[in-house]
């Protein structure tokens, strides 16, 4: 008869997430096999899904948007590819003579609707001819999508003109634009994840002392990003995903997913050190910090779920990207952790003692205690200075500029609009529901007439019942004055069926729907927190404290970006050039992720006091001894979350440089200034305060209320196994 183990000395934890564990780690083959279907499967499925994304999204419902789906219903084109013919004079023999075999070629290929070079007849022909007549286009217009192909191969016959008589040759155009947005954004993603991974590899060593304890983390970190891209892929099946999406989605789920597992495995070592059996320890770590887990990323959730009040495709598709990430980050946090941790087993070293009382934490926080009021109002001051900046921050679709400048297709756009232009984008575009002269009417009677319009540049018939006119502006295509003439165009449409679209017609449109619908979101946001918070203290002072300490943080968050994106503050340093504002929907973006992680480090601590001051503790003294406990995991949990979001912002694309930056800096600020100093002073000037709550809401509380602490049973003395023969004891353990 065998000797029982120390595991089954010990009692079992009651609760769901417990008995969670406990199967997990007894049928832990399973859930690791079960887990590597799905990392397989995400990588080889999932992986797809930068195919089907779509570059750019408007506001659906917005009149840019309605006037764009006008062109392309009547428009037979789908896409263009323009090729800058530069180097040498436009009248060159050898150069023109490639040029028009070039154009002849290309225009036998199939998917190609119409070639125009800069040699045909007609004012569209010399429109294409450079200001200095050292350089002209050949626009190809394709009546297929770049996703079927056939726009590479107008490409490639393009890029064979580079070195005809000495020219050298650039291919662009708004369907290569697509292709490399896709691909450089892609390949960002997976810079982010091979730079972050083996840096937080190094610093979970660090932090746990043993690479069986660090490696779990990143373990899970890399199924639940498998998980991600297979529910991603699933959503491109039935809504169309922004590009931008993907490594916004990535580099969430690969934070949450190390912070989480670093939470269970800090866990599992502390209930190790107190003497639980392998076993024991992996449920009773399932029922306590899995209990933080899946409370935290309900407070996550909730922050993103803000996201689908907006009306915008890439706002939504935001929304249940994040929300199905964090939903896989705690199911791989519950499951496939307690798994590891039971094949890890005794390789992850217990620590040598428990963390003390005492420490550099609980040392601050009196300090802290001691100047509360200058400590608050100090930090405070700080963060509001800090957020400052974003009070003059300009909104910008930023169109080719979200590439690196060593794109061909950013050059080409920078080109035509520096040197073409007659035929760069214009400012503002009205959408004519009628012919060409009922255009023209309009055009001269109202639109050239209206303060702020530089000229009218163009009235093109898309077909019979469809017109498109150009209208230049005086100064920033997409500042002020800017969409000030969208308004007025708007407000005086000469009795015709208009829709007012452009880059400048979009950033009003897009704003529009923050003023109407951001507020919606903000208070659904702040209401779930609210009762969250409510259900998890007991408290309505803790609630609006924390709520309005994340406001601050995230201020500070927005008002770097703003200095860093928009004034142009270590833009050589980060090797970006700065476009003159921030991307339309980035603030957002920021306030959802950012708030939501803010509380997730918020839920950290606040659960540790809640369970000291539970335990008879005074509020003074819950906070020294709850920051001290909790300050170190929070600590290591947030460096890994800059480091995260730093290795991403390393990327060359700029939405997804801005992502970074906005949330690493987030993620520093609160994890040092509010957590260490603000909280502290806060709660040490409300004192017992904190904990008030009407009477009505404290018998709700009671009977309702959540609680991350969970009362587990003392651990049993080991039974220690008696001596087994050396072939016996290897048969065993294997």
């Amino acid at each position: 008869m065998r000797n029982p183990s120390p595991a089954a000395a010990d009692p079992k934890v009651g609760g769901k997430l417990a008995a969670v564990g406990r199967f997990c780690f007894r049928h832990r083959r399973w859930v690791l096999g079960f887990w590597a279907v799905i990392l397989v499967v995400g990588v080889l499925i999932g992986g797809r899904v930068f195919e089907g994304t779509v570059a750019g999204a408007s506001s659906s419902g917005s009149e840019a948007d309605r006037g764009g789906a006008v062109v392309t219903a009547a428009d037979p084109a789908k896409g263009t590819v323009t090729a800058v013919v530069d180097g040498t004079t436009v009248d060159d023999a050898a150069v023109r003579a490639a040029v028009t075999k070039a154009t002849a070629e290309i225009g036998a290929l199939p998917g190609v609707s119409s070639v125009l070079d800069a040699y045909g007849p007609g004012p569209a022909a010399a429109a294409l001819h450079s200001t200095d007549g050292h350089a002209s286009l050949v626009t190809v217009r394709m009546a297929v999508a770049s996703t079927e192909g056939q726009s590479d191969a107008v490409a490639e016959r393009l890029a064979a003109l580079d070195g005809a008589g000495g020219a050298h040759v650039k291919v662009g155009g708004d369907l290569v634009l697509q292709q490399e947005v896709k691909k450089q954004t892609e390949k960002d993603t997976r810079f982010g994840e091979l730079v972050t991974l083996p840096l937080t590899l190094i610093v979970m060593v660090l932090v746990f002392g043993g690479l069986a304890a660090a490696g779990l983390p990143v373990i899970g970190a890399v199924a639940s990003v498998g998980g991600a891209l297979l529910a991603m892929f699933g959503f491109s099946q039935i809504m169309d995903i922004d590009t931008s999406v993907l490594p916004i989605a990535t580099v969430l789920g690969l934070g949450l997913s190390i912070d989480y597992a670093l939470l269970m495995v800090n866990r599992f070592r502390e209930e190790r050190g107190h003497g639980a059996g392998i076993a024991a320890a992996v449920e009773r770590t399932a029922a306590t910090a899995g209990r933080t887990v899946a409370f935290s990323g309900l407070t996550v959730a909730v922050a993103l779920s803000g996201l689908f009040v907006f009306t915008s495709p890439v706002l939504r598709a935001v929304a249940a990207a994040g929300v199905s990430v964090v939903v896989i980050a705690v199911a791989a946090a519950l499951t496939l952790v307690p798994a590891l941790l039971g094949f890890a087993g005794t390789r992850i070293k217990a620590p040598a003692a428990p963390v003390p009382d005492e420490g550099f934490f609980s040392r601050t926080v009196r300090r802290v205690g001691k100047r509360a009021v200058p400590v608050a109002l100090a930090c405070t001051a700080l963060l509001i200075a800090a957020g400052a900046p974003f009070l003059h921050a300009e909104m910008r679709s930023s169109g080719a500029a979200v590439l690196p400048t060593s794109s061909a297709g950013r050059q080409v756009a920078d080109t035509i609009e520096q040197r073409f232009p007659d035929v760069a984008p214009a400012p503002i575009t009205v959408v004519v529901e009628g012919g060409a002269p009922v255009a023209q009417a309009y055009a001269d009677e109202v639109v050239a007439k209206l303060p702020g319009v530089s000229g009218v540049r163009a009235v093109t018939p898309v077909n019979d019942s469809v017109s498109t006119i150009d209208v230049l502006v005086h100064g920033d295509p997409q500042g002020g004055q800017a969409k000030k003439v969208v308004k007025e165009l708007r407000a005086d449409r000469g009795g015709l069926k208009t829709h007012v679209t452009g880059g400048a017609a979009s950033v009003v449109d897009f704003t529009n729907e923050l003023l109407s619908r951001g507020p919606w979101a903000l208070g659904l946001v702040a209401a779930g927190t609210l009762v969250l918070l409510f259900l998890m203290t007991g408290s309505v002072v803790m609630p609006v404290k924390a709520l309005l300490m994340n406001l601050l943080s995230l201020g500070a968050s927005l008002g770097a970006l703003t200095l860093v994106f928009q004034d142009g503050y270590f833009s050589g340093l980060l090797g970006f050039s700065p476009t003159g504002g921030l991307e339309t929907f980035l603030p957002v973006l920021v306030f959802a992720f950012a708030f939501g992680l803010s509380m997730d480090y918020e839920v950290f601590l606040l659960a540790r006091i809640k369970e000291l001051h539970s335990r008879g503790y005074s509020s003074s003294r819950a906070v020294e001894l709850g920051v001290q406990r909790s300050g170190r995991i929070i600590t290591s949990a947030a460096l890994l979350m800059v480091i995260v979001f730093a290795g991403f912002a390393l990327g060359d694309m700029l939405m997804v440089k801005q992502m970074g930056i906005a949330l690493a800096v987030a993620v520093a600020v609160d994890a040092t200034l509010v957590r260490c100093l603000l909280v502290p002073a806060a709660m040490s000037l409300f004192g017992e305060f904190n904990w008030w709550a009407p009477a009505p809401l404290r018998r709700l509380h009671r009977r309702f209320g959540l609680s991350e602490h969970v009362e587990l049973p003392a651990i049993q003395p080991a039974v220690m196994p008696a001596p087994r023969p050396a072939t016996s004891l290897v048969k065993a353990t294997s």
